[in-house]
């Protein structure tokens, strides 16, 4: 049996997340109080009680998320499960970094923190949105973005599952793609409830400083690999995690392609380490055979057998 852990990126989080941890287990305690104080402002009380509109920001959403996951993961460790391989879904892969020991926990902290402030300056900067395309293949979503650049900017930024693709960029480019995509038979088209154009070049203006940031920071090589989502390869070495990190920002997020991977790889059991059970499906949705567990409360920890 070849474990895999899984962390969940925005979208998953929910009011109350985490809170029963914080109650139950005193590991859960001593981060949240670490964090706390690492953030400069209460994650632990915006995780347990919202609002939830505020817990929907991205300068909350990432941390909470990042905070909630590396919990669980540590749990999990102390109960004896050893995943082989890691991955994580956008702002997941800072969770799967810090599982794999390419940084630790605070250093982790300090990148999301910089990572989504300096996400939320450029979706001020370049204002833009995204969408969900659901019921297309992505090669006829690529199609549709090609189609609708002659009225802005607009990509397929996460290559989810053979049916969910997501879309990025401009206001007016990502429209005419919801439209035609709607046109062309989607099942679904859903304008995402985000900040910016996320993994598309409209996230330039965060590069340079997160950039400097990725360079002071202590990455190390891990001895497990972690399926980027760049490339959906296995990475272990630190300068390609780097470099990966600093392209994460304005590249597509090749989910589909790297759980793909992973089972031609030979990971029979998949864990969804955090918030939610978005990736638990759409693992499902791209092998249905694969064994796939949600781990993100107390009971589900408890109860998990692997």
């Amino acid at each position: 049996m070849k474990i895999a852990f899984l962390f969940p990126g925005q979208g998953s989080q929910f009011v109350g997340m985490g809170k029963d941890f914080y109650e139950k287990y005193p590991l859960a305690r001593e981060q949240y109080h670490f964090a706390d104080k690492v953030l400069g402002f209460d994650i632990s009380g915006i995780s347990f009680n919202g609002p939830e509109d505020k817990l929907k920001e991205t300068c909350f959403t990432q941390p909470a998320l990042y905070v909630h996951s590396i919990i669980i993961n540590s749990l999990m460790r102390a109960k004896g499960i050893k995943p082989v391989a890691f991955a994580g879904h956008s702002l997941g892969e800072y969770s799967a970094l810090t599982a794999a020991g390419a940084f630790n926990f605070d250093a982790g902290l300090h990148l999301v923190k910089m990572r989504c402030k300096l996400m939320h300056n450029a979706g001020h900067f370049n204002k833009g949105t995204m969408a969900a395309i659901i019921g297309l293949a992505v090669e006829k979503v690529d199609e549709i973005c090609l189609r609708a650049s002659g009225k802005g900017h607009v990509q397929v930024a996460n290559m989810n599952s053979p049916v969910q693709t997501v879309i990025s960029g401009t206001m007016e480019g990502v429209s005419e793609a919801m439209a035609i995509a709607q046109a062309e038979g989607a099942k679904r088209v859903i304008e995402l409830n985000v900040s910016g154009a996320f993994h598309s070049p409209l996230m330039q203006p965060a590069i340079e400083s997160f950039s400097a940031a990725l360079d002071q920071a202590q990455i190390h090589s891990t001895e497990e690999p972690v399926y980027a989502n760049v490339t959906a390869d296995p990475i272990r070495n630190a300068m390609e995690i780097k470099s990966l990190l600093k392209s994460q920002l304005i590249s597509p997020v090749r989910w589909m392609k790297s759980i793909q991977n992973m089972i031609a790889d030979g990971i029979t059991e998949f864990v969804e380490v955090g918030a939610g059970s978005v990736l638990a499906g759409l693992v499902k949705k791209i092998d249905r055979q694969a064994h796939v567990f949600s781990v993100g409360t107390v009971a589900q920890y408890e109860s998990l057998q692997l």
